[in-house]
């Protein structure tokens, strides 16, 4: 069963990317500033995947606390350079 939620995160993942890459221009059109804006905003989304992920399997209160507090901080940045 792992196996195939895995596969379908990351058929979801390869989606949003090919989305996203319609979307906004070429790299080669983007200044440094914004090049380096848009490698940070695509950090942001995969460490929030990633705490995502955590957060479905922690059991431990404690953790779970841990892992929700990152991911508002995460969404807060991501707002933040949006």
């Amino acid at each position: 069963m792992a196996r195939g939620w895995e596969s379908k995160a990351v058929e979801a993942q390869i989606e949003e990317a090919n989305e996203r890459a319609q979307k906004e221009p070429a790299i080669g059109d983007l200044t440094p500033e914004m090049r380096a804006r848009r490698n940070r905003l695509e950090s942001l989304r995969l460490s929030r995947s990633r705490t995502l992920a955590q957060l479905e399997r922690a059991t431990r209160p404690a953790h779970r606390a841990m892992l929700q507090k990152t991911l508002q901080a995460l969404e807060a940045e991501m707002d933040e350079l949006s």
